[in-house]
């Protein structure tokens, strides 16, 4: 029945874009609309991501959605995207809105622009979380998942809030900064797993967070270099029969982000420390705080109008205290390489057009760190030394 459901609101979904990419030209002026699908074949020979992939082959990975943007007038601009993803355990396909957001600039002129953004708006994190759902717009079919965890993408993509932003040409190049008041999504499973270790009765609360970033791009944007600054509350609420208590999750983090564009490669690095504090949960949880650390170097080289190589080294370990996880393990049973994950990743991509891709990704994996815990419920089933395999076909209009 899922299956079924599933199947009909693609093609629904489908129809819907088949339907506006014919109406294109006949939209009022100032509004743009666009769309995207994608089709990932994901293939591990241990653990499974997206779906049952282990010694086998699977279609679990799907996404599609749409966009439209307003500019009702030179200061005022609406935007909203529909999306129904599908990704294993982590994401049913159920379609929804996945950002909605009011763009009003306060002030403008040839060298500056200064607003705000109020709605479910995206989170300003890093180089790519801000087009992330959309296969084109990202370097690989996978991003690093040191930095951009997959299974927390519902919790880290967008959120409700507000969001003040500025924009100014200086003579060393283009700085941008935006800084956000918003609530993150942590109510879902994949968070509480995260957070907590695995499911518990209660659900975890998210109270008003702050995510900043600050952008500069000298040189014509040739080069970029980024800071961002993130800090994430939350409170427990515990559920009947619970052995926890009313505990207090304060998680910190800082993202150093830099990438240079060259006429055929592009060279990228992210550096992330985390700090996450977790008290109050009571004797049967191991409260305290834990430093962890996540970096990756990417490369990528246009071979020619239409194909491109990358090749990428992703390292994340979730305590700096205890980079083996031997304590962990000691402490609570659980593998001790679910604390780490490297990740030697290598891509092929073949732009057939401008409106389809196809791409070909190899991941060598030491560590389950980003593993997805819904299509992986029993940890101790899990290897530490594991292979996957995608295949993915992407159109956009």
């Amino acid at each position: 029945m899922k299956r079924a459901i599933f199947q009909l609101g693609t093609l629904l979904m489908l129809a819907c874009i088949s339907t506006a990419t014919r109406a294109m030209d006949n939209l009022p002026d100032g509004v743009q609309l666009h769309g995207f699908a994608s089709q990932s074949l994901i293939s591990t020979d241990h653990n499974n991501f997206f779906g049952q992939t282990q010694d086998s082959a699977s279609l679990g990975f799907t996404e599609l959605g749409a966009n439209i943007s307003w500019r009702i007038n030179p200061k005022v601009q609406m935007s909203a995207q529909a999306i129904s993803r599908r990704a294993g355990e982590t994401d049913n396909g159920t379609p929804r809105l996945d950002y909605a957001t009011l763009d009003l600039t306060a002030y403008a002129d040839e060298t500056s622009r200064y607003g705000l953004y109020l709605g479910k708006i995206k989170n300003p994190y890093g180089l790519y979380n801000e087009t992330r759902d959309v296969a084109f717009a990202r370097p690989s079919i996978l991003l690093p998942q040191s930095i951009y965890f997959d299974r927390l993408r519902n919790f880290s993509l967008a959120s409700p809030g507000i969001s003040l932003y500025s924009q100014n040409r200086l003579a060393v190049g283009d700085l941008s900064m935006q800084i956000s008041a918003v609530r993150p999504n942590a109510s879902d499973e994949e968070s509480e797993r995260t957070f907590l270790g695995k499911s518990q009765p209660g659900s975890i609360d998210s109270k008003t967070s702050y995510i900043g970033r600050l952008l500069l791009e000298p040189d014509n944007s040739r080069l970029k270099l980024a800071l961002t600054g993130v800090q994430i509350n939350a409170q427990y609420q515990p559920g009947g029969g619970d052995a926890l208590q009313a505990g207090v999750i304060d998680f910190r983090s800082w993202i150093l982000s830099a990438q240079y564009n060259a006429e055929n490669w592009v060279l990228t690095s992210e550096y992330a420390r985390r700090r996450i504090v977790e008290t109050g949960f009571g004797p049967f949880f191991l409260n305290g705080t834990t430093y962890g650390t996540s970096y990756y170097v990417q490369g990528a080289y246009t071979l020619s109008p239409r194909w491109s190589v990358l090749a990428r080294y992703d390292y994340s370990v979730a305590d700096d205290a205890d980079k083996d996880g031997i304590k962990f393990q000691s402490k609570s049973g659980l593998p001790a390489y679910s604390r780490f994950a490297q990740d030697w990743t290598a891509g092929v991509t073949y732009n057939a057009s401008r409106s389809w891709q196809l791409r070909g990704e190899y991941h060598h994996v030491d560590g389950t760190f980003w593993l997805p815990y819904g299509d992986n419920t029993n940890p101790a089933s899990t290897a530490r030394y594991w292979n996957m395999w995608l295949l993915q076909a992407a159109y956009r209009f």
